[in-house]
């Protein structure tokens, strides 16, 4: 029994160990309660402070790139007003000259009408055609500078809302997405670019994720391409990478270059694409596609832009190459029926030879036994003659025995003897 002492009425009073257990877990549930919602409430506050800090930067970036635009705007029509006011400064001097030489004209016109009335006429005439066709020039011209400032407008106008619609894109990106969905995004992008010619330009080709993970990583697509007989020309292994502005640790595309080379060769792919929109200020991967082979073979980095063109360069030189490939394969098919037509014939030669060193061994030892029964006959045999000639022995000893002999030193047996031969006389 345990006591417990209100801390109110001060009263002391005895509970038990499951009601003592209960008021322990309940006090317990209370303050981890209360712990809970202190750290929710921090949470919150850290996600609205992280959300505001967000749309500040992207506000931030936005205006600052609205007032270079706008600058860029004011440099623009600055420049245009004075290709204006030049143009305009040379219309006038150019019809200060014209109506110069129109004077001049008119005067040399009215010199000439004493000298001859017809003469007169005729140089009126070509004056009056030198004069319309000076008009027509002016006036070809004021249209022509009319259309060129036209055009500048309309270029300054599109220039102007593309940028707009960049500033608009990027900061509903930078709002929504997280830098997995940044990633996905490209690769959906390329998957819709290959998608919209793959019925046409790549009717044979296969072009799926790499969701084979058993050697521990994988790459993001792979490509195929096949002629029309089923022989595979080129294989790409692609790796889409992307990250977002505001992300703390910056990746270079060097970073991704070992593993994207390991994937290619472990999936038997001839190149490795990386696919990159990492390091978007560095100029050697802004200018085009860049070849790294000098470090890892057959690779290549590109940004977005340069993904199906890039398809297309490597797959128009590889088709060449069809031709060897099928030649190749026929040569391997070849070579793979002479290695499997030696390993028969080693095959067979291993199981001749055990076969033989088989009998050999069970030869040599019936030859063993042979020896060993010959050995143990002639030992028969030499115990046969032995015993022949003890018989022999044995023979002409009884042969050789007579009651003379057996008498001879036994005066009882030979007066025995004596006695029988005396009765049967």
């Amino acid at each position: 029994m345990q006591e417990i002492k209100c801390p109110k009425c001060g009263e002391v009073f005895q509970v038990d160990e499951s009601g003592y257990a209960a008021i322990v877990k309940q006090v317990r549930d209370s303050e981890f309660k209360k712990e809970v919602q202190a750290h929710e409430h921090q949470l919150l506050l850290d996600k609205e402070n992280a959300v505001k800090l967000a749309v500040t930067e992207a506000q931030a970036d936005k205006d600052k790139l609205i007032a270079e635009l706008k600058q860029k705007l004011a440099l623009a029509e600055s420049d245009k007003k004075a290709a204006l006011q030049e143009a305009e400064v040379k219309k006038q001097q150019e019809l200060s000259q014209k109506d110069s030489r129109i004077q001049e004209l008119k005067s040399q016109i009215e010199l000439d009408k004493s000298q001859a009335k017809s003469a007169l006429t005729e140089a009126t005439a070509k004056q009056e055609t030198e004069i319309a066709k000076l008009k027509n020039e002016l006036e070809l011209e004021k249209n022509q500078h009319k259309l060129e400032t036209k055009t500048m407008q309309q270029a300054h106008d599109a220039e102007l809302k593309q940028k707009d619609e960049a500033i608009s894109y990027y900061k509903d990106l930078k709002s929504k997405m997280s830098t997995k969905m940044v990633g996905e995004t490209l690769e959906q992008h390329c998957e819709i670019e290959f998608n919209r010619l793959r019925a046409t330009a790549f009717r044979l080709a296969y072009f799926e994720k790499d969701n084979n993970a058993k050697s521990g990583s994988k790459g993001d697509y792979i490509y195929r391409d096949y002629a029309e007989d089923g022989t595979e020309f080129i294989s790409i292994m692609f790796e889409m990478k992307n990250e977002m502005d505001t992300t703390a640790t910056k990746h270079k595309n060097r970073d991704f270059f070992k593993e994207l080379d390991k994937d290619r060769k472990e999936k038997g792919c001839e190149y490795a694409v990386l696919v990159s929109l990492l390091e978007s200020d560095n100029e050697l991967y802004n200018d085009g596609i860049v070849d790294v082979s000098h470090e890892y073979e057959k690779m290549y980095v590109i940004r977005p832009q340069f993904f199906i063109p890039l398809i297309t360069i490597l797959r128009n030189a590889a088709q060449n190459s069809v031709a060897y490939k099928r030649e190749l394969a026929l040569v391997r098919n070849q070579n793979i029926d002479i290695t499997n037509f030696e390993n028969a014939m080693d095959d067979f030669k291993d199981k001749f030879s055990n076969n033989m060193r088989l009998a050999s061994e069970q030869f040599q030892k019936a030859i063993d036994d042979i020896d060993k029964s010959i050995a143990n006959l002639q030992k028969t045999k030499d115990d046969l003659l032995a015993s022949g000639r003890n018989m022999r022995l044995a023979n002409d000893k009884l042969q050789d025995l007579s009651i003379k002999k057996l008498t001879k030193n036994n005066p009882t047996m030979k007066a025995k003897f004596d006695e029988l031969k005396e009765k049967d006389t």
